[in-house]
């Protein structure tokens, strides 16, 4: 195979100029609180055809190439998740990620069919590859949302593990294996895919995490590699075993990075910069599979409706019926409606039935590139004043103390960074009268600039930044007796710890 050096200094070139812009963009992201995404479908798509005149058309690749960057995104996704965080919630995030998407694609199937008049093949196809919330956009717009762990949790585990059996329905129906075989069967074979999953998932996890922990590597650098390494293992085992891979490399990922392995901090902050990548990599590529002459009143109508259909039916009925497995207020679930964010995954999905040659496969494409468009602009930035109205937002924390943590790997310990702030009760409250965990300790106060070692008998003040050590294993108990002592001052010292 003959490879023209001139043709691929140029791609370098546009490469690295593209990925470079759109690493600025998440400045602009960041400030409308808008998923990243928008920005680099948009980059895709002024790049294409009908901007700089870029022709892709490979719908294979652009499926292979999707599903390879879903799974950086849902190993970082792993990686970053705090276990403590998904296990209060992990019922109903598993419900939400198997019972909930089932749900939606019937009732966005029907609806479409009927107020649209699709063919039943197109409307279940459109319910199947929307029903998934996106891994990417969840990770990226809601751990900047005040929320409570449950809220979160529930939502980060059902988009970890929602791929999983919405890829295998879209697969089945693409390739017509769904009308071949029985109800029984496919229900089985979705069930075997989810369980293989996250059973190869956890032994690669624990495994990987026990060799880990033994394994005297040369270069602090290597062992980020070796863990992504395990992760896209988790992936490949589960493949080969017809097991799904997503679900496993979710799982092993989740495993590992909750594990006291070492450089645990390098680890993921590597998995978020490679995840990063595979995110821009892959909505720029979507964005240019895009034909915006294809766009037309139509398409746009198409995706208004069916967006409405799965916005204000299809999930909240599937959150509803979800939540049976683990009841919350109603004000919580109807929260959990409104954050079920597409992204990337539903585009991608819609490459399926692309490259399978299924009849009015372009168009379903063209509506849910829209459809992902539309209601992300709707969606994501409106989740901080939809938080407040639901009364669902976090109060106390943010408004009393703001406490970020970093790891000290060499003797097991976290580093807490505690800023009290103006309306804090921990005001007047002298450090001896924190009364924090055993081997817990406030090692500096930072105050107006100074820095100063404190005594039992310092008393705290508005403004103060502490620097906490905490044992890793109390790590919770210590945040928790800092938020009590923020929330109650020193009437808190009569709760005990």
């Amino acid at each position: 195979m003959h490879i023209d050096v001139h043709e691929l200094d140029v791609f370098v070139l546009w490469g690295s100029a593209i990925t470079f812009l759109a690493i600025l963009a998440v400045r602009v992201s960041s400030r409308t609180r808008l998923p990243s995404l928008l920005l680099y479908l948009l980059m895709g798509v002024a790049i294409g055809e009908a901007g700089f005149g870029i022709h892709f058309e490979d719908a294979e690749l652009a499926h292979a190439m999707g599903f390879a960057a879903l799974v950086v995104i849902l190993a970082e996704g792993g990686l970053t998740t705090t276990w403590s965080d998904v296990r209060p919630s992990m019922r109903l995030g598993l419900s939400l990620a198997t019972v909930g998407v089932l749900v939606s694609i019937t009732v966005v199937a029907v609806g479409t069919h009927y107020l649209l008049g699709l063919s039943w093949e197109t409307a279940v196809l459109l319910g199947a590859v929307t029903s998934p919330t996106d891994a990417a956009a969840v990770f990226s717009v809601l751990r900047v949302v005040p929320l409570p762990r449950r809220l979160t949790g529930a939502l980060e585990a059902e988009s970890g593990l929602n791929d999983a059996p919405t890829i295998v329905l879209v697969t089945l129906i693409s390739t017509g294996a769904l009308a071949e075989h029985g109800v029984l069967w496919n229900v089985g074979l979705v069930a075997y895919e989810l369980i293989g999953g996250l059973a190869i998932g956890l032994g690669v996890g624990f495994v990987g995490a026990w060799v880990m922990r033994r394994a005297a590597l040369p270069s602090s650098g290597l062992y980020p590699l070796a863990v992504m390494s395990l992760c896209f293992i988790g992936y490949g085992s589960a493949a080969a075993a017809h097991a799904s891979g997503f679900a496993a490399v979710y799982v092993a990922a989740l495993v590992l990075g909750n594990s006291d392995l070492p450089h645990r901090a390098a680890t993921r902050s590597f998995g978020e910069g490679l995840a990063w990548l595979a995110q821009i990599g892959l909505f720029v590529m979507l964005g240019l599979l895009l034909s915006p002459a294809r766009i037309g009143p139509e398409t746009i109508a198409y995706a208004v409706v069916a967006g409405l259909v799965l916005t204000l039916v299809a999930r909240p009925v599937s959150v509803a019926v979800s939540a049976v497995v683990q009841p919350m207020p109603p004000r919580e679930l109807a929260f959990i409606s409104w954050a079920g964010l597409r992204g990337a995954v539903p585009i991608v999905l819609a490459t399926i039935p692309l490259a399978e040659g299924v009849e009015d496969s372009e168009r379903l494409f063209d509506i849910v590139f829209v459809l992902v468009v539309i209601y992300t602009l709707v969606t994501g930035p409106t989740l901080p004043m939809v938080a407040k109205v639901l009364r669902v937002a976090r109060r106390s924390e943010p408004r009393g103390l703001d406490i970020e943590a970093a790891p000290l790997e060499r003797v097991a310990a976290d580093l807490l960074q505690v800023a009290i702030s103006p309306v804090s009760k921990m005001h007047g409250v002298e450090v001896g009268e924190l009364r924090l965990p055993p081997g817990a300790s406030v090692s500096m106060i930072v105050r107006e600039g100074q820095t100063l070692v404190p005594e039992r008998r310092t008393v705290l003040k508005h403004g103060d930044d502490l620097l906490v050590v905490t044992p890793r294993r109390q790590r919770e108990k210590t945040e928790e007796r800092l938020r009590q002592v923020s929330s109650r001052g020193r009437l808190a010292q009569w709760l005990g710890r």
